[in-house]
């Protein structure tokens, strides 16, 4: 055995997937957990999804390889859920590429625009697995701060101040994860000045934007945005599809198709029952936002009546799936999630597994019935 890649050491196993195996032990001990970490819904897709699936699973001829691309009508689908939700235009068959989770697509992007040595800017806070994967390339993360005073706004002062030249990429992600900042169209027009001005390729992670937001907004609604963005986006969230593994990817042809070249060489397309699922995902009515949204907007109440006995403070303006709270003065966000997990069974997030700007914060997620949420509450009493 000569060893392994240099790139194993760069990362570290991704902290649910180590921390749920005590969690799942101390579950299978006995314990009540109640895990409001993880933003996984746990309600069911729509019954015309589910249906979908089982009606083509049910054809001998749905299971054979798929195109790399989707099919015609998922990508279809989307154009038009882009064009109803966001007013966006995209061409079907040039600047939409159907992707196996939004996840994935972050590691196809990255493969498709990084070098070894190449600078990412990366949000701190922020999603872990931008770091992990711009590790994993030989890239070099550079973080930049939000402020959250600002709906999000990134610090372009600061990143004006030092030398950008060897920047690739930026990841940005509004509604902001884990922060819930909701981030607007002022924000994403600078954001577009700044990436055309420093011909950095500008990445738009965008799950969350149908979840407790007052308007959902894509990058690609900004002027000029084509120029320089793309955008990934998700059916997890929105449409209770987490497993599913089920992305998008939208933005200029050109793009698009270098990123093709990439994903076409690691999966062999997306089963055709799932594609006819996220179809109908695509084409359910407002109706479901709205259930959703009321959904949600009950278990925040009750997050943040749970944060509340636990003197937490958090900020009623954000969006998305998520509650970020920051931990008051003379306890530690480790011993505060330390004691929850230990002496209460709720299992939270600590906000520093999303970067050092996450030090003396937590996250509760919303993927949890409300009388869990209730449940919780009453241990704390």
């Amino acid at each position: 055995m000569k060893g392994f890649a240099d790139r194993v050491n760069s990362v570290e196993e991704y902290y649910f997937s180590s921390k749920l195996r005590e969690v799942n032990q101390m579950i299978a001990d006995g314990k009540p957990i109640i895990s409001l970490a993880i933003g996984s819904p746990d309600m069911a897709p729509d019954k015309l999804v589910i249906d979908a699936l089982k009606s083509t699973a049910d054809n001998s001829q749905s299971h054979g390889y798929q195109s790399y691309q989707g099919i015609p009508q998922l990508r279809a689908s989307i154009a038009n859920f882009y064009s109803k939700e966001y007013g966006v235009n995209l061409d079907p068959n040039k600047e939409i590429l159907p992707m196996m989770g939004s996840k994935e697509g972050i590691m196809h992007l990255s493969m498709t625009f990084l070098n070894p040595g190449d600078e990412v800017l990366v949000p701190n806070p922020g999603y872990p697995t931008y770091t992990s994967v711009t590790n994993l390339l030989g890239a070099k993360p550079i973080f930049y701060s939000i402020d959250l005073e600002k709906s999000g706004r990134p610090n372009l002062e600061e990143l004006e101040n030092r030398d950008l030249s060897k920047v690739k990429i930026m990841w940005i992600n509004y509604p902001h994860m884990p922060t819930g900042a909701p981030g607007n169209k002022a924000i994403l027009q600078e954001l577009v000045a700044f990436a055309k001005k420093h011909e950095i390729v500008l990445l738009h992670d965008n799950p969350y934007s149908h979840i407790l937001t007052k308007e959902p907004i894509s990058i690609l609604s900004i002027p000029e945005a084509k120029e320089v963005a793309m955008e990934l986006n998700s059916l997890s969230k929105a449409f209770n599809m987490p497993g599913w593994r089920v992305g998008m990817l939208a933005g200029r042809e050109d793009w698009i198709t270098k990123v093709l070249k990439v994903k076409s060489n690691m999966d062999s397309g997306m089963f055709l029952g799932i594609q006819k699922g996220a179809i109908a995902a695509l084409n359910l009515g407002e109706s479901w936002f709205t259930d959703i949204e009321s959904t949600y907007q009950s278990r925040r109440k009750l997050v943040w009546k749970l944060a509340d006995k636990l003197n937490l403070t958090y900020d009623t303006k954000a969006a998305g799936l998520f509650v970020w709270c920051k931990v008051s003065d003379g306890k530690s966000a480790d011993q505060l999630v330390d004691e929850l997990l230990y002496e209460k069974n709720i299992f939270i997030t600590p906000g520093k597994i999303f970067g050092s700007e996450g030090e003396g914060y937590v996250r509760f997620s919303l993927c949890m019935p409300e009388f869990k949420i209730l449940e919780a509450i009453n241990r704390i009493k």
